[in-house]
């Protein structure tokens, strides 16, 4: 069989081009095929299925993640700077959270990212169980909040000023903490929001381990 005319890597990053144009929901194979000027056969030789292509998308999203940990660092900072880095990776691309969710790739750029985040909290004393249970709680984390963001950004067909406008109409007499919670929970500084939350896991994470080393001296 001749080999096809296209690389992988160029699948990639026209999907992610197109991902960019014209969202998740969009983004077909037929269109991709269309883009690559190339018949949809010679796809299927990289990736034999959207979810496939789903998946080689994910893996180069976090290309740039985790790459240059100190290893000097503590743990704490650096468990603030793969998620903070894994963020600003998905923010990279429209929908970059979405393609992100759900997937399970076994890939150097996925593996590296999590073991940079696994290692941070063994560092911290945890075991490697419960290490994995506080990486995977803090990737659900940063992905929970960049959809959210994602969605308030740029493209957003939501009308905020109008839902806070029924946001404080609706709390004004029944829901008094809602109320009090209004800038806050309107905030568009998602820098400070994302970091506040994750100073939250992390300080959680820590009692955990510590109550579970008092645990064992027992």
């Amino acid at each position: 069989m001749r080999a096809p005319k296209i690389q992988r890597e160029q699948v990639v990053q026209t999907a992610l081009a197109l991902l960019d144009q014209d969202g998740l929901e969009g983004l077909t194979m037929r269109k991709l095929a269309r883009s690559l000027k190339v018949q949809a056969p010679s796809l299927y030789w990289h990736f034999d299925s959207k979810q496939a292509l789903i998946d080689g998308m994910a893996d180069a999203l976090v290309d740039t993640v985790a790459r240059d940990i100190s290893q000097t660092a503590s743990w704490q900072d650096r468990v603030l700077q793969v998620a903070g880095e894994f963020r600003q990776a998905l923010l990279r691309h429209r929908d970059g959270a979405r393609v992100f969710a759900g997937t399970y790739v076994v890939t150097d750029n996925v593996l590296r990212t999590s073991e940079a985040m696994i290692s941070a909290f063994v560092q911290a004393g945890a075991s490697a169980e419960l290490a994995a249970v506080f990486s995977f709680s803090t990737t659900y984390y940063v992905l929970g909040f960049v959809m959210e963001e994602q969605a308030l950004g740029p493209g957003s067909t939501l009308d905020l000023a109008e839902r806070k406008r029924q946001f404080l109409a609706s709390t004004q007499d029944k829901y008094p903490h809602s109320l009090a919670a209004s800038e806050a929970i309107f905030s568009e500084n998602f820098d400070h929001r994302f970091v506040t939350g994750l100073e939250l896991l992390i300080a959680g994470s820590y009692q955990r381990i510590r109550a579970d080393a008092a645990q064992s001296h027992r």
